[in-house]
């Protein structure tokens, strides 16, 4: 209170509680990638798909070419055996065959649309997007390009998770591997957040002849050494179900294709019966589908998109309706459509990581670990796993654990795996461990900033000690904190004598020591039974 100067009655308000520590929010995701546009700071804030395509646009194009006709007539091989018969999902390369007709992708093969909403989809909340550039302007994936996003993601204080989701089209493993360590090497400077990483061509089987390296092999053998608690990795990619059969079209094909396209449609109607022995359902089937496919080379990108305002479509059928009759009468055609979301829906699983990380922290808390959940539009992963592959993914010699996701009988696909890249670390082995330590630096930083140019003295010390404890015994209560009681769980030390010495006092440094028993995951729980003697 001021100098009193007058007669009367005064008032004085003070403080009964000390200042408390605010819990910092512990998964807000950083996407790096393109866009189908970019906001004039190239950086956005969303909490909803919905956000997400206001401000950065919808889908890539999606493009695919049919070429190459065969002599011989083979129905469409499934999307696992084509692509590891090629080892590889580039831009350019031969991603399967239907009918004897080779199918290409054409363009560069962008990811972040399709991560968001898989991210969405698993419990995904708030969360930044760094645009690094638009599809139309990028003839491919350029590694400099998301090096520059990650580097612009040092001057944002809230994300705590980090993920790149195009960098699996980058050209080659080496260069995918250079960003993997780039990222982990961000993280361990920022001391707040962590990478979640795919594993290139993650799609391929662990099982190789003998001498080949898996997938999994030239991951360990590229991802560096320096920071690893700092970042997690999962395998295999996924097969999802976030685009529908209803997404794509004809329209998903080159103006090139739609030739190719009549031509095997019309080699599948030469296949049926001769004319005379077909029932009459069949003979209308067949007609109908030939006006069908007369028109379908009419039909370009720029004809589909203007179909209303267009007046020289008049008497000719919509596109949609043209897909919908096509489907309903040519197989190859319905084939080639399933096909390709097949393709499409094949995901790297670190989106959907990032989602599960959200939701976890949501209902429970950082200290949870984020495993033993089931991934939803998920149908199965890419690859099964079997028991004693789990074993050499999740313990292996260099401790470069690789989480596993799983396929359980009438459980769904769950995350089996909760375990950094620094599995031979006592201290950071476990995701939680790390991601709640964070959390607590953190919190704590921010809370005593307050206390910065305070006097160095009893009383102030007091203050942060008393601030510190209660934040910490609300955490202990939560169940973030191992321990029967709360002096098992943490201490808070501070002063001269405990953490300090007068050399300290007089050069203004203030030192506080917590020490805290983190809560670790049970990953292997065992039952023991022997039998009893009869009573009686």
């Amino acid at each position: 209170m001021g100098t009193i100067k007058k007669p009367g009655i005064y008032i004085e308000e003070k403080n009964a509680f000390p200042n408390s520590v605010v819990e910092v929010p512990s998964a807000i995701p950083a996407f790096i990638g393109y866009t189908a546009k970019s906001p004039p700071n190239q950086h956005g804030r969303i909490s909803s798909f919905s956000e997400y395509e206001k401000f950065f646009g919808g889908p890539p194009s999606r493009l695919f070419r049919l070429c190459g006709h065969r002599e011989e007539s083979r129905q469409l091989e499934p999307a696992s055996a084509a692509k590891e018969s090629t080892n590889k999902k580039e831009v350019n390369e031969s991603i399967g065959e239907i009918n004897g007709y080779s199918l290409t992708r054409v363009g560069p093969e962008y990811w972040l649309y399709a991560a968001i909403r898989l991210f969405f989809r698993n419990g995904g909340g708030t969360c930044h997007i760094v645009s690094v550039g638009d599809y139309k302007d990028t003839e491919k994936i350029q590694a400099a390009s998301l090096l520059e996003g990650l580097e612009a993601l040092e001057k944002e204080m809230e994300p705590t998770l980090v993920l790149i989701p195009d960098a699996v089209s980058l050209d080659s493993p080496e260069v995918f591997y250079s960003l993997c360590r780039r990222m982990i090497a961000h993280c361990g400077k920022m001391r707040k957040r962590m990478a979640i990483l795919d594993v290139y061509q993650g799609y391929s089987a662990l099982q190789l002849p003998l001498g080949g390296k898996s997938v999994v092999d030239r991951f360990r053998e590229e991802v560096g050494s320096e920071s690893l608690s700092y970042a997690a990795a999962y395998y295999p990619w996924l097969e999802t179900a976030i685009l529908a059969e209803s997404e794509l079209s004809f329209q998903n094909l080159t103006d090139g294709s739609l030739d190719l396209l009549v031509e095997m449609i019309c080699e599948e109607l030469s296949l049926t019966e001769h004319p005379k022995n077909e029932s009459k359902n069949e003979a209308v089937r067949k007609e109908r589908m030939l006006s069908l496919v007369n028109q379908l080379p009419d039909y370009t990108a720029t004809t589909c998109k203007s179909w209303k305002d267009n007046p020289d479509n008049t008497g000719k059928t919509s596109p949609e309706d043209m897909h919908l009759s096509l489907l309903s009468l040519s197989s190859g055609y319905k084939a080639l459509i399933r096909y390709l979301q097949k393709y499409l829906n094949q995901q790297p699983p670190s989106a959907a990581m990032a989602g599960i990380y959200t939701m976890v922290d949501s209902m429970r808390g950082a200290w949870m670990a984020p495993s033993n959940y089931s991934l939803s539009s998920v149908i199965a992963p890419s690859v099964p796993i079997s028991t004693e592959q789990q074993a050499y993914l999740n313990t292996p010699l260099d401790g470069k654990a690789v989480n596993a996701i799983r396929s359980f009988r009438g459980e769904g696909v769950l995350v089996w795996g909760a375990r950094t890249l620094d599995g031979n670390s006592e201290d950071w082995r476990y995701i939680s461990a790390r991601r709640m330590t964070m959390v607590l630096e953190q919190s704590m930083l921010l809370a005593t900033k307050a206390y910065t140019f305070e006097p160095n003295q009893a009383r102030t010390w007091i203050s942060i000690k008393s601030m510190l404890e209660n934040f910490l015994i609300q955490l202990w209560k939560k169940g973030a904190l191992a321990g029967a009681s709360p002096a098992e769980a943490f201490s808070v030390s501070v002063g001269l004598g405990e953490t300090m010495t007068v050399a300290d006092s007089e050069n203004g440094i203030l030192r506080v020591r917590a020490l805290v028993a983190l809560s670790r995951p049970a990953e292997f729980i065992e039952i023991s039974f022997e039998q009893s003697m009869q009573k009686a």
